[in-house]
């Protein structure tokens, strides 16, 4: 009997990695989002912070979750960039709809450690930042050729939108064009993209990872609430209005869609709290 529970126990953490490998690529998403809905942040970034003298205690607990992460990551790169492409508006009100549907289970998590005005100056604030640095990024006309050196830049965000919750790297690289051949690259497993992805990826964690760790372990809720700040703004700046106006069918079909990914946020949330992982 124990046996069968630790089994399944092993293959709930590889979905819970798998969805947070989805995270990580999904546009509008954080994987370190979901890892903070699923109550493994603070191990992740322990374990980050200092692999050597947590390797034995957390490793275990991780490993099922990398393998999942591996898989949800490039199982759906090469789907995501072909729906991208086919169906661009209703996959986005999709990605939305799970962000929204993430938002309550975000703000709980923000205020665990309670909440006071600096945290809701830091929420606003942080908002208003964002906001502007997109629109301004937005509305310049900034031409990129992809190569070595952005790819390694692409690398740096992916690992921030899993060591930051909320900080979600296709918002950063869609506005410069890079993301949809940095996902196509990933999931065609293409070296050229891969190795300098990968170099941007690790020298991101082994750089900030401590950084980060410390910011959460002794500004919490300022942080947290920053971050929130942070995932509206972005999930502002990806809303695509004008498909809402192309025709009552796609009207129809994005509300539709926002539903579907708002209801199977809520329902992830809910199981996340039914079950522990533990």
């Amino acid at each position: 009997m124990y046996q069968n529970h630790t089994f399944i126990l092993f293959l709930l953490k590889i979905l819970q990695g798998s969805l947070i490998g989805l995270g990580a690529v999904l546009p509008g998403i954080s994987g370190g989002v979901l890892c903070v809905v699923f109550g493994i942040y603070p191990t992740i970034m322990a374990f980050l912070a200092d692999p050597l003298h947590h390797f034995k205690s957390h490793m275990p607990k991780l490993l099922p979750i990398g393998i999942g992460g591996i898989i949800g990551f490039l199982g759906i790169a090469n789907l995501l960039s072909v729906l991208l492409e086919k169906y661009p508006a209703p996959s986005v009100c999709v990605f939305i709809g799970l962000i929204v549907g993430m938002l309550p289970s975000l703000f709980r998590e923000a205020g665990e450690k309670g909440r006071d005005g600096k945290s809701y100056t830091a929420m606003y604030l942080a908002m208003g930042i964002v906001f502007s640095l997109l629109v301004i990024l937005q509305l310049s006309s900034v031409e990129i050729t992809p190569g070595f050196v952005w790819f390694i830049f692409c690398g740096c965000c992916l690992a921030l939108s899993v060591i930051v919750p909320g900080m979600s790297f296709s918002t950063l690289l869609m506005p410069l064009g890079l993301y949809e051949p940095f996902v196509s690259g990933i999931g065609h497993m293409d070296f050229s993209i891969l190795i300098p992805g990968g170099i941007g990826a690790l020298a991101t964690l082994v750089l900030l990872s401590r950084v980060i760790n410390n910011l959460f372990a002794h500004h919490y809720s300022i942080a947290f609430h920053a971050i929130i700040g942070i995932v509206i703004a972005a999930t502002i700046m990806i809303i695509p209005f004008s498909s809402f106006t192309e025709s009552p069918e796609a009207f129809t079909t994005n509300i539709i869609c926002l539903c579907l990914g708002g209801i199977a946020s809520l329902l992830l949330d809910r199981f996340n709290r039914k079950f522990s992982f533990e």
